[in-house]
């Protein structure tokens, strides 16, 4: 009798025992999410300013190299009058057809030499020959009124007819312009005068000798 009567109460207290045991677990579990939802946005937290002071470096790192280029920037400027002045020099450019050295044969003026020396050849011949050297007109220089003709540096023999047409000026003659002269007369004075070096224009004849002299007035 009294046993039937207890069994209830178990039963009840056995009820309430497992619902304080429920109820506890449950509260661990949920103080345990908590604290792991805690620690997770704390993480979370921790990570989210780390990025934006990574973000933060980064834009710190662009500003230095913003300034790394603005520095590059002022570098090339300087160096800008520096690369002008290590440029190539400017020279002066002589003038159309005119040299300033010893020419080569491909640059000799074709119809005129310097003429400095006579040579007599058997008067069988009926010629003489002409020491002379080939050459090209210089460009004129500051303190002179005319171009100098600028010789090859090599003697060379040509031979005249002594009857060929010849005309000289000064200082061969007391003109300025061309006065028509004998072949002797040039002769003896150009062996007066050696090494003068006048230039004169020449044609040849068929055979290939001088048959015409004409003197170039240089001043």
């Amino acid at each position: 009798m009294n046993a039937h009567r207890l069994r209830p109460v178990v039963v009840a207290l056995t009820a309430v025992a497992l619902a304080a045991v429920l109820t506890g677990c449950q509260g661990d579990d949920s103080a345990a999410g908590a604290a792991g939802a805690s620690s997770a946005g704390a993480t979370a937290g921790s990570a989210t300013p780390g990025t934006a002071g990574g973000t933060g470096k980064g834009s710190g790192t662009g500003e230095g190299s913003g300034e790394g280029t603005s520095s590059g920037k002022g570098a090339t400027a300087a160096a800008t009058p520096a690369g002008k002045g290590t440029g190539p020099a400017k020279t002066a450019t002589p003038a159309a057809g005119c040299v300033t050295k010893a020419p080569d044969p491909d640059h000799y003026d074709p119809d005129e030499f310097a003429l400095y020396r006579v040579e007599e050849l058997p008067g069988s011949t009926g010629k003489v020959n002409l020491v002379i050297q080939h050459g090209a007109w210089g460009c004129s220089g500051g303190d002179s009124d005319g171009k100098p003709f600028v010789v090859s540096g090599e003697d060379s023999r040509w031979a005249m007819d002594q009857a060929a047409y010849v005309t000289a000026t000064n200082p061969i003659t007391d003109s300025s312009t061309n006065q028509r002269i004998g072949v002797g007369e040039l002769m003896d004075w150009v062996k007066a005068h050696p090494d003068s070096g006048l230039v004169f224009k020449y044609e040849v004849a068929a055979d290939g000798s001088i048959d015409r002299l004409e003197q170039v007035y240089t001043p």
